[in-house]
């Protein structure tokens, strides 16, 4: 059985388009450094709508926006700006502590803005959380094509091809679209993978996967995505962490007592804001499941 778990992942409603979070999750917290997975839409927003993630705090983790429709504008408090469109992937690195936040451009609210993508936070490994902040946008990604299977490989090496984005802990992370037909194998040298149907249909080693589901794969296995009628697939992995991550709201830290500096740091307005943006999230009493109010 080339499966080892499913993970369905808990949704929430925001009314305009949903929000899909599959780790954390009871049964898995991590997948190689990836400790986050939400996948968001296929949502067409109103009119004059859009997402607004007011300005918010990160520490220990870099946090990974990838896009299949629409588009968000990035702003950060070390002065980033960025518009995430799809095919550009936009890595912010938190390290010491960062606040962004990521909200729909006027340009697409005048029609109306699409929303579909991913959005993953990488934990950062030790001896290396505490790094500076920092941000990139990537473009200039590597695409495989082989008859009915194209992917284009976001974070590491894939097929032979390795992204320039940067990587902390060995990662591996691709789109795979899938025509009918269409078959790409999985390598198999990453400690952990998992792959996740965003659209359409697949198989892996011919076990179907559920629409949204993370399914963690057999370490070692050598394994083939497939698909009749054509399916898009996220694959992401890497090294396994030997230490402990705790996760509270935003934060992420192998310190439990450097969380709790981040909250006070926050709510005391220690951390540097984001340039042009007024707005904040404030420290909830308890931690919201969903960052996107």
């Amino acid at each position: 059985m080339s499966i080892e778990l499913t993970v369905t992942p808990v949704t929430h409603d925001l009314g305009q388009f949903q929000v899909r979070r599959a780790i954390p999750s009871r049964d898995l917290a991590m997948v190689g450094p990836f400790i986050f997975v939400d996948q968001f839409g296929p949502a067409q927003l109103d009119l004059g709508k859009g997402m607004d993630v007011r300005p918010h705090p990160h520490i220990n983790l870099a946090t990974v926006t990838w896009l299949f429709e629409g588009a968000i504008d990035h702003r950060d408090s070390i002065g980033s700006f960025a518009t995430i469109r799809p095919g550009q992937v936009n890595l912010m690195t938190a390290g010491s502590g960062i606040v962004h936040s990521e909200r729909s451009p006027q340009t697409e609210r005048v029609t109306g803005p699409k929303l579909y993508g991913m959005q993953t936070w990488l934990a950062l490994p030790d001896g290396r959380e505490e790094i500076d902040p920092a941000f990139e946008a990537v473009d200039d990604l590597p695409i495989v094509e082989d008859g009915c299977a194209k992917a284009r490989v976001i974070m590491g090496e894939l097929w032979g091809h390795r992204a320039p984005t940067t990587t902390y802990a060995d990662t591996i992370y691709a789109e795979i679209m899938l025509a009918a037909g269409g078959a790409i194998p999985v390598d198999a040298e990453a400690d952990e993978r998992a792959v996740m149907l965003v659209g359409g249909e697949a198989t892996i080693d011919g076990t179907p996967l559920g629409l949204y589901e993370l399914t963690l794969l057999k370490p070692g296995d050598a394994m083939t995505l497939t698909s009749e009628n054509g399916g898009r697939v996220m694959l992401m992995g890497g090294e396994a962490f030997a230490t402990k991550r705790h996760v509270w709201w935003n934060f992420v830290s192998s310190d439990r007592e450097r969380i709790n500096q981040a909250k006070r740091d926050w709510r005391e307005g220690r951390f540097d804001m984001v340039p042009g943006d007024d707005e904040f999230i404030p420290l909830p009493e308890v931690p919201k499941t969903v960052s996107y109010p």
